[in-house]
């Protein structure tokens, strides 16, 4: 990928991660609401700067690719969304989102996953879109379910997190085109 690309919806900007979202990305990866369903945790700013450095590898190994979601104008910073685990030979890439809990139910991830996901089919030219969702976390399932994304089974007791195991609930979208 040359230039990273940006997308703009009616309401939202997807754009590159930057340092300088740092803080807000640390402000969501430590809050216990945010990461409660999610795989990724940080407690320290300097531990989150991983997080930065995952992001530009996943653009540089052509493995992924990951959003800030902001206002139009830049000034909000409300999560990310991004794919990653892609693998080239069989067209395939994880999908995950996260918004800062203030932002939670306002339709955003709603917006946005669409966008992303033409965006994975179109130009990533992937076949298969995963997401992996914690059996708990019903809302997210909700979501992907309302765009297509079909469950395909649960790996039973696959990470433990937090003293215990959980499941997996495996959705995919296919690209039929």
């Amino acid at each position: 990928m040359k230039t990273f690309p940006i997308i703009r919806t009616d309401n939202y900007l997807l754009r590159q991660i930057v340092n300088a979202d740092l803080e807000n990305i640390f402000l969501g990866l430590s809050n216990p609401e945010v990461i409660k369903y999610y795989g990724v945790s940080f407690s320290t700013l300097e531990q989150t700067k991983e997080q930065l450095k995952f992001y530009r590898e996943l653009e540089q190994n052509e493995t992924g690719i990951w959003w800030a979601i902001c206002s139009l104008n830049n000034d909000i910073f409300y999560g990310a969304i991004g794919f990653n685990n892609r693998n080239l030979i069989h067209r395939n890439a994880e999908i995950g989102y996260w918004l800062l809990p203030q932002y939670w139910g306002k339709g955003i991830i709603k917006n946005t996953l669409p966008v992303a996901c033409n965006f994975a089919v179109q130009e990533l030219k992937l076949h298969r879109i995963v997401a992996m969702i914690e059996s708990e976390n019903i809302a997210s399932r909700k979501t992907v379910e309302q765009f297509g994304f079909n469950y395909e089974g649960t790996m039973k007791e696959c990470e433990f997190k937090d003293g215990r195991w959980i499941d997996l609930e495996i959705f995919a979208l296919i690209n039929n085109q």
